[in-house]
């Protein structure tokens, strides 16, 4: 049995992140991808580099395995009859270009339904397509500034930081998803496709949850605490005797308790500054300081090997390589090995969601530019093979 979404057909007209990773989302939950591709040139990160594997872009693996390449010139009327041909037979299509570009490739919503009203086609932009910012161009650091994540990153006093990744971007990705799935279920019902506008503004906003709460319950902002908890103390990273770093969450009073009975410090938790998570928040600049100090007595591994054997939440700040040899993340399969006709043997991050019954199958490597160009055509919209030739001689595809 294949994955959960097998016998679903997906139009992918994405490039570079929010799209691309949605639609590998799809493609690793079963669905069928055809990645439509700029013939010579296809999606920006072909050429986002170095890192590069015997000429593929590192980046560009990263983001499209299980998916098959078809290059196809949509400014061309033979270009776009082929995608409306393709969108017959295709159950969604995603999409994100800059508002106003389908309607001038005529591949926009009310074109793509007329030909397939059953089409779920779901549309990422940055600020979405009406207000007074739709047609500002930007990255996700714009995004992660404008939505109010990184007003609260960084240490206090110094300048805002960006989450390392590329989360705006990866958070309108599964956004995107949530809601085409949610579109599929629907469509059961009503046999009719619809249209979904993701804004990565307004997801990236919709994350500040909390911090919003407190934002609607005080009126005042949240203030930049590095890796502390606003309203969670001890909820933050320590260094280390060997200049390592550890984090510790102590969610409750119980915790609080323990945790000092560890560290031979009980006394701290019957102190009427210490003695609640409330007082403990109010009275952090007393007690940080005083925990700094103890944590830099011992080692990462002693501090980690004291702090799990106890059972208190705690672990350590992993580099890349490090989270990639822990047994756990091993164990899970999120370290999987692929084989790519150019690159060999690659690695990917592994499929996040498991399933009792419909297991995803291997993933196949991400493809080369117009790697299914015919295959597609003539199998899916069965062309000639002289029909395939003449659109490639006349850089259609």
């Amino acid at each position: 049995m294949g994955g959960p979404l097998e016998g679903i057909r997906v139009l992918d007209l994405t490039r570079v992140l929010a799209g691309p990773f949605s639609t590998m989302i799809l493609g690793d939950l079963g669905a069928e991808i055809i990645k439509i591709e700029t013939p010579g040139s296809g999606d920006d990160t072909r050429q986002w580099g170095p890192p590069f594997i015997a000429g593929e872009s590192a980046y560009f693996l990263s983001l499209n395995r299980n998916k098959r390449s078809l290059t196809l010139d949509l400014s061309t009327t033979e270009g776009r009859e082929i995608l409306y041909q393709l969108a017959e037979k295709c159950d969604v299509l995603v999409e994100n270009f800059r508002p106003g570009v389908t309607e001038k490739l005529h591949a926009d919503y009310p074109s793509i339904s007329k030909r397939n009203p059953r089409m779920i086609y779901c549309s990422i932009t940055s600020f979405g397509p009406a207000g007074p910012y739709k047609d500002r161009p930007a990255y996700d650091l714009v995004i992660q500034g404008m939505g109010g994540l990184m007003g609260t990153t960084g240490e206090p006093g110094q300048a805002p930081i960006r989450v390392g990744v590329a989360i705006s971007d990866i958070g309108g990705a599964m956004y995107a998803t949530v809601a085409i799935l949610a579109a599929l279920v629907n469509r059961q019902r009503t046999m009719r496709g619809q249209l979904i506008d993701i804004s990565l503004l307004d997801g990236t906003l919709s994350w500040m949850t909390y911090m919003a709460g407190y934002y609607f319950a005080t009126g005042r902002n949240p203030a930049k605490m590095g890796s502390a908890h606003p309203t969670i103390v001890p909820y933050q990273c320590f260094e280390t005797k060997d200049g390592d770093f550890v984090v510790l969450a102590i969610g409750n009073d119980k915790l609080f308790q323990q945790f000092c009975e560890l560290i031979g410090l009980p006394h701290l938790a019957r102190d009427a500054r210490f003695s609640s998570n409330s007082q403990r928040v109010m009275n952090r600049n007393d007690l940080i300081p005083i925990l700094e100090r103890e944590f830099k007595k011992r080692t990462r591994e002693e501090w980690l090997r004291l702090l799990i054997e106890a059972k208190l939440p705690a672990g350590p700040i992993y580099t890349l390589q490090e989270a990639f040899s822990d047994p756990q993340i091993i164990q899970r399969q999120m370290l999987l090995k692929i084989t790519h006709p150019k690159a060999g043997e690659i690695s990917q991050i592994g499929i996040p969601m498991k399933f009792s019954q419909t297991v995803p199958e291997t993933p196949d490597p991400p493809p080369e530019l117009g790697q299914q160009t015919d295959e597609i055509l003539q199998t899916l919209l069965n062309y000639e093979p002289q029909r395939v030739a003449e659109l490639r001689e006349k850089h259609i595809i």
